[in-house]
């Protein structure tokens, strides 16, 4: 029986120079936790920004890196009666653990069984990427017909929430750069190029505005395009809460249903979140690299 694990972890607030990976004890499940062989972790830009200090630098080092994670369930802690051992799971990772590892321990409550349709690849990329593109297609209520305009529409989440709309029937505009137009117009959106003017390039297709804009990007990007939302309180943001707010806007706001959703929406095959690369945990430096660079298309996971 394995009693070592490896995990990525970072040792200092700064850089990636500051990542390492290590080996600690496999972790045993407390109160509210699972145990899993990890088979697939997505990696987020919440990675890099937890690491580089933008998120507070409150957490104990070495503190690993990783927030969302496919597996097999190894071992179940006091009170978890919805999972057993050999379960095929899908979660969240529990407090002070990481999910670019070996084996780690997920959040109970933030767990779902996977479904067999959806390999541990796509699997992988729903506790944090999909139930966040969930969670902010369904914070303004729109009827279908109306107009949602995703900022940032190449990323995991983007493309998402683009294929949400299109359940919808919502009216879809991804803003993105030139380099993912065939990858957002994959999902039945409209491109439209990012960069000075797509505002104007919006308001070619949308002359009265839209009626939801939805931020991946934040900062200057979205102070530029929110002009074209009828109504500054439609912009939620999953990027840039302060200038959202600033602009009248909001902040996504979790749901406890959004993970559950977002599987069944996967399971039935309505989504696709576009796993477009695969790292080994050696390699894990450069899968966070490339989702550092903010041009990375589609998702990218770690597979140890």
């Amino acid at each position: 029986m394995q009693t070592k694990s490896r995990v990525l972890v970072f040792t200092e607030y700064g850089g990636p120079e500051t990542q390492t990976i290590i080996e600690r004890p496999v972790p045993a499940p407390g109160p509210g936790e699972i145990a899993i062989e990890v088979k697939a972790a997505g990696v987020n830009p919440v990675d890099w920004k937890d690491r580089s200090g933008r998120l507070g630098t409150q957490r104990p080092l070495p503190a690993a890196m990783g927030r969302e994670a496919s597996g097999v369930v190894t071992a179940v802690g006091d009170g978890v009666t919805d999972f057993a051992v050999s379960d095929e799971v899908l979660g969240r990772v529990a407090a002070s653990h990481g999910t670019f590892a070996e084996h780690t321990l997920l959040d109970a409550a933030k767990t779902v069984l996977k479904p067999e349709e959806i390999s541990f690849a796509d699997a992988a990329t729903l506790p944090v990427a999909g139930a966040t593109a969930y969670d902010v297609t369904h914070q303004i209520e729109l009827e279908p017909g109306q107009t949602m305009l995703i900022l940032g529409a190449g990323g995991g989440v983007g493309l998402m929430a683009a294929q949400i709309g299109k359940v919808h029937q919502f009216t879809v505009i991804g803003v993105a750069s030139n380099a993912k137009q065939q990858l957002v117009e994959s999902t039945g959106a409209t491109f439209v190029a990012s960069a000075e003017g797509a505002a104007d390039r919006v308001r070619a297709i949308a002359p009265e505005g839209v009626d939801l804009v939805i931020d991946l990007v934040g900062g200057q990007a979205l102070r530029d395009i929110a002009v074209v939302a009828k109504d500054p309180t439609t912009i939620i943001t999953a990027a840039d809460p302060a200038t959202a707010q600033q602009l009248g806007g909001a902040a996504v706001k979790r749901t406890e249903e959004g993970l559950e959703k977002i599987t069944g929406v996967a399971q039935y095959g309505l989504v696709d979140p576009h796993v477009t690369e695969r790292f080994s945990l050696d390699s894990a430096h450069d899968a966070i690299a490339a989702v550092e660079t903010g041009h990375v298309a589609g998702k990218v996971i770690v597979e140890p």
